[in-house]
């Protein structure tokens, strides 16, 4: 199958039942089906609300759903322009190797070149080392010298607790 055969396009509100059901797939890919609590309620309101919080975009093989890719921007201040961040990337077992999944990520750089994006960037498990080689293929190259650091549950509400 070539990436002409893979036919990308938006979400449709219509389409929450799917997305959920591809975040609930990736979840369990990688591991962390019990961290999950995307349900069709908040993903419809974050992403066809008033203000969305990202976008999505899906790809089909043959009319068939097969993958997904959901994004937002960021921003760089070093570059003083926004980036295109990818947040889930997850294609279906059967449509790996299939180049779905290149040909999400070639969507969303023509999307980053078309709005003037500094960058397309995204995170990998370590572990993933099928994921890492495919990325690295594409010129990818991992920022070994940052770490990511996160505040969530308590530890957030006592932070905020200290706002002023």
């Amino acid at each position: 199958m070539t990436a002409a055969a893979v036919r990308i396009r938006p979400a449709v509100e219509a389409d929450v039942p799917l997305v959920v059901r591809f975040i609930r797939g990736l979840a369990e890919y990688e591991r962390l089906l019990h961290e999950c609590e995307a349900t069709e309620e908040r993903v419809r309101a974050s992403l066809f609300g008033p203000r969305p919080d990202a976008e999505v975009v899906i790809a089909e093989v043959g009319g068939v759903p097969a993958g997904f890719a959901l994004f937002f921007h960021n921003y760089s201040t070093f570059l003083a322009r926004r980036g295109l961040y990818l947040e889930d990337l997850f294609v279906l077992p059967a449509y790996r190797g299939r180049g779905v999944g290149r040909a999400l990520l070639a969507h969303l750089a023509r999307l980053a070149v078309a709005r003037e994006c500094g960058r397309l960037e995204w995170w990998v498990l370590d572990w993933n080392e099928n994921a890492i080689r495919f990325y690295k293929s594409l010129g990818a190259v991992p920022m070994d010298q940052w770490t990511v650091y996160r505040v969530t549950d308590d530890a957030l509400r006592r932070l905020a607790d200290e706002a002023c």
